[in-house]
C-alpha cells in the first residue's frame, strides 16, 4: 500500500470535515449576531478565527472596527484583517487597503493601501477594483493613470457595482483614459442611474436635456431630474434637480409633464 497516498488521502478528509466544522460554526456566528447576541457571536467568531478560519478573521476585524458588541479598536480590526489577508482572502485583503487608505489602525499608507487592493482586485473583488481604479485615477500610492483607471473601473462595473458604472461613465464623458464617447457615458450613466445611484441619474437627465450621446428627449430629462430629487436629501442636490426641471418644463406641453411626472412615480430601482 501507497502509505504517502493514504497520509494524503486522510489529510484531504481532515481539510474537509474542518472547512465543513467552521462553517457551521461561522453561520451559527452570523445567526447569533443577526439577533443581536454579540456576546455568543464574538465568542464563536474567535473560536474558529483562532483556528485559522479567514472568514472569521475578517468579521471578527469588521466587529472591532464597527465597535459592535465591543469597544471600537482599530487596532483589533486591523490585527483581524491582517490574519485574513495574508490566507489570501480577498474580503480582508480589501478591508485591510481601507484601513491603509483611512490610517485606522495603521499610519495612512497609501502605497500599501494599492498592494492589498490590487491582491483583492486581482482575485475579482469589485469593491477593490473599484478603489484601485480610484487610486490610478487620483494618483494616490500609486502613478496617475487614467488608462489603468479605466480598465479597473470597467471590470467592477461589469459586475454590476453601480459606483464603478458612474465613474465608467465620467470617463467616457470628460475623454479622460478612453477616446470622449457620450453614447458610452449614457450606457453607464444609465445602469448605475436604474441602480438608485444620484449622481447618475442626475447626469443622465443632463445628456436627455443636451442630447449628448441620446436623442434629446425634455421628458426622460425631466423624469430623472424628478427622481434624483426624490433620492436626495442634501438640498444643494434637490436645488439643482428643480433648476433642471424647471429648464426643461418651459420646452414641455402640459401632456408632456404629466407623461414624466407619471414615469418618475412609476420608476423602481433595480
Amino acid at each position: 500500500m501507497n502509505t504517502r497516498l493514504v497520509l494524503k488521502t486522510c489529510a484531504t478528509r481532515l481539510l474537509l470535515w474542518s472547512a465543513v466544522s467552521f462553517a457551521g460554526e461561522f453561520e451559527e456566528g452570523v445567526a447569533a449576531l443577526n439577533r443581536g447576541d454579540h456576546k455568543t457571536a464574538i465568542a464563536m467568531f474567535t473560536r474558529i478565527a483562532n483556528k485559522g478560519d479567514a472568514k472569521a478573521q475578517h468579521i471578527l476585524g469588521l466587529i472591532y472596527a464597527t465597535g459592535r458588541g465591543v469597544p471600537q479598536d482599530y487596532n483589533q480590526a486591523v490585527s483581524w484583517y491582517r490574519k485574513g489577508a495574508e490566507q489570501g482572502y480577498a474580503d480582508a485583503q480589501f478591508s485591510l487597503g481601507v484601513a491603509y487608505a483611512k490610517g485606522q489602525g495603521v499610519p495612512q499608507d497609501y502605497n500599501n493601501a494599492v498592494l492589498w487592493s490590487r491582491k483583492a482586485a486581482e482575485q475579482g473583488l469589485a469593491r477593490a477594483q473599484y478603489s484601485l481604479g480610484v487610486a490610478y485615477e487620483n494618483g494616490q500610492g500609486i502613478a496617475q493613470d487614467y488608462t489603468q483607471a479605466v480598465s479597473w473601473y470597467r471590470k467592477a462595473a461589469e459586475q454590476g457595482l453601480a459606483q464603478a458604472q458612474y465613474n465608467l461613465a465620467l470617463m467616457y464623458d470628460a475623454g479622460r483614459g478612453v477616446s470622449q464617447d457620450y453614447t458610452q457615458a449614457v450606457s453607464w450613466y444609465r445602469k448605475a442611474a436604474e441602480q438608485g445611484l444620484a449622481p447618475a441619474q442626475y447626469n443622465l437627465a443632463l445628456m436627455y436635456t443636451n442630447g449628448q450621446g441620446v436623442t434629446q428627449d425634455y421628458v426622460e430629462a425631466y423624469k430623472w431630474f424628478h427622481i434624483f430629487e426624490a433620492y436626495s436629501s442634501d438640498k444643494d442636490a434637490q436645488d439643482a434637480a428643480t433648476k433642471g426641471k424647471n429648464i426643461v418644463t418651459e420646452k414641455m406641453t402640459p401632456a408632456q409633464i404629466a407623461e414624466a411626472q407619471k414615469r418618475g412615480r412609476e420608476w423602481k430601482k433595480k
